[in-house]
């Protein structure tokens, strides 16, 4: 019984110590903010792909009026946030 108590009491000072020592370890509040950030990004799918509908449109237009550059970019423009949606979609396919 003495040996139990003894036993008890060492694994018990060991855990205390563990809990009362893990709450004297913070992370600095920067690191804390950032993580929380970064985490929580919301996106509007159905905006994005309206953007890309306009920004085609408008690349036609410019095609009919003769800006071929101006309608280069536009369709670049376009491109680029198409592979981003794609990308946000992959992503969240994948988590």
């Amino acid at each position: 019984m003495r040996r139990f108590l003894t036993t008890f009491a060492v694994t018990a000072a060991i855990a205390g110590g563990t809990f009362l020592g893990a709450g004297g370890f913070q992370a600095a509040p920067d690191t804390l903010d950032r993580t929380q950030t970064v985490g929580s990004i919301t996106v509007n799918i159905g905006e994005m792909r309206q953007q890309v509908a306009d920004l085609r449109r408008k690349a036609a237009q410019l095609d009919r009026l003769g800006e071929r550059d101006a309608a280069r970019k536009a369709r670049a423009q376009a491109d680029a946030l198409q592979r981003r949606i794609d990308a946000i979609i992959a992503a969240e396919e994948n988590n």
